[in-house]
């Protein structure tokens, strides 16, 4: 797998200072989609030990909430494995990070995938520019839903992650 960029400060795609891990290819291709760059899988460079080293070590700050997965898409086939490894070993280490992917596929295509096993929080659907909404908190498009993983797989439904501010 490849990836474009590892952002240690991110306070834009998930509640908290976050560590952001942007991947490498996405064939959605949204008109629109404010990471062009990351639709090629080639883009960017391989995700190694290295890396993952980087990822943890700015994940282990107090300060840091949790890790969000973008891209790209996390749910390509060529990413999904590493992805899901990246965040099975997270949880492993500190349960207490949430972990938050955002995907322009749909939950209930893919929620019976191990990946959502070791996920929090996943921000689903493709971007669609004539439903950009810039007032809306960790989307882009008011089609794209922010979903609770954990809640959804204890009821067997979609359950969607609210707070306060959010305008769903």
């Amino acid at each position: 797998m490849n990836y474009s960029k590892i952002n240690t400060a991110d306070i834009a795609n998930g509640p908290g200072v976050r560590v952001s891990l942007f991947v490498s290819g996405c064939r959605n291709r949204c008109p629109g989609c404010f990471n062009p760059e990351t639709w090629d899988f080639a883009y960017g460079e391989k995700f190694t030990l290295s890396s993952l080293s980087k990822l943890l070590l700015a994940l282990d700050r107090p300060y840091i909430s949790g890790l969000t997965v973008l891209g790209g898409d996390p749910l390509e086939p060529e990413n999904l494995p590493i992805v899901t490894q990246i965040c099975k070993t997270i949880k492993t280490l500190d349960d207490k990070k949430s972990i938050w992917i955002y995907t322009g596929y749909t939950y209930e295509n893919y929620k019976n995938i191990e990946l959502f096993n070791h996920v929090d929080v996943v921000v689903d659907g493709r971007f669609i520019e004539s439903e950009k909404d810039i007032s809306l908190q960790f989307r882009g498009s008011k089609n794209q839903r922010i979903i609770d993983v954990k809640a959804a797989k204890l009821t067997g439904k979609v359950e969607l992650w609210i707070t306060k501010t959010d305008k769903i």
